[in-house]
């Protein structure tokens, strides 16, 4: 398969193919993200993609399940995209899933029928990065929406059919109290949006990034371990989630959970009590470079 770049996808696509259809992310403003900042985005050929996916279905035809890369595939144009699907679904006669990220700016770039159009010619999950529902939050890390553009961009994912998988990121507002309010306003806009899935994660300082930089000039603080377990036991105890699937799981987190909101949710809140009640409140500086 020819990539460029590193690739990046979630963590419960580690079984798929990864079909890079795009190079880099259409937007590439967030001040936390440093994935995609060494490319410069574009769409590579359709035919080259096409290519990949017929190697692909000689040297792997057992393939259930397709992930398309890179930052936000869903950009791509509808043509583009319905002729890939047309493609997957003839190659790989097991299929059962295909995914990609989806950025809230990109995916409202889309009307609902053509979400709606996608949905049904396969493209069955996809990923939103949420993380945070604080207006203020999201627009100091970049992230293109204020709450209210985000919910939009996540109702408009639910309702076109899509499989929404939407990931969260503790920490994001830096140390001390902050967290309560981070905790409540996210809770907030998910229990407004409802996804069928749901991943925290916490902040990891990235080099190359304008948040490192803050980090490292004072500007921001970074959470204590048990701020962080705080702060996802204080979402916990605000979500008002429907059978949603859960995971905290990431490298990044200092508990692993994976269970069901809200089947699951006091065992999850008695294991993080037993956790932050030996978590550290020392802030230190770990920075994570991908790659």
């Amino acid at each position: 398969m020819r990539y460029e770049g590193t690739i990046y996808r979630p963590p419960g696509e580690w079984k798929s193919y990864l079909l890079q259809c795009t190079v880099g992310c259409s937007y590439n403003e967030c001040t936390f993200c440093e994935a995609y900042k060494n490319k410069s985005f574009r769409v590579k050929p359709l035919d080259y993609v096409i290519e990949d996916i017929n190697r692909a279905s000689v040297l792997y035809p057992q393939t259930e399940t397709v992930f398309l890369c890179d930052g936000d595939a869903i950009v791509l144009p509808m043509d583009y995209l319905l002729a890939v699907l047309r493609r997957i679904k003839a190659a790989f006669p097991r299929l059962r899933r295909v995914t990609s990220y989806a950025g809230p700016v990109s995916s409202m770039k889309k009307t609902p029928k053509e979400l709606r159009r996608l949905c049904g010619a396969g493209l069955n999950r996809v990923y939103l990065g949420v993380e945070t529902g604080d207006s203020e939050l999201l627009a100091r890390v970049k992230k293109g929406v204020d709450a209210e553009g985000m919910l939009r961009a996540g109702l408009a994912l639910r309702e076109a059919g899509f499989d929404l998988w939407v990931t969260v990121i503790a920490g994001l507002e830096g140390g001390g109290e902050a967290y309560l309010r981070n905790a409540a306003l996210t809770a907030r806009l998910l229990n407004r949006m409802q996804p069928q899935h749901l991943s925290v994660m916490t902040y990891m300082p990235m080099y190359n990034t304008p948040m490192y930089e803050d980090i490292m000039t004072g500007k921001m603080a970074v959470q204590s371990p048990r701020e962080s377990l705080q702060e996802t036991r204080e979402l916990l105890r605000l979500l008002t989630l429907r059978d949603t699937h859960f995971t905290a799981n990431h490298p990044s987190n200092l508990l692993p959970l994976k269970g069901t909101i809200d089947a699951d949710t006091p065992c999850f809140l008695k294991m993080l009590d037993e956790e932050i009640s030996r978590a550290s409140t020392r802030r230190t500086i770990k920075a994570h470079m991908h790659g």
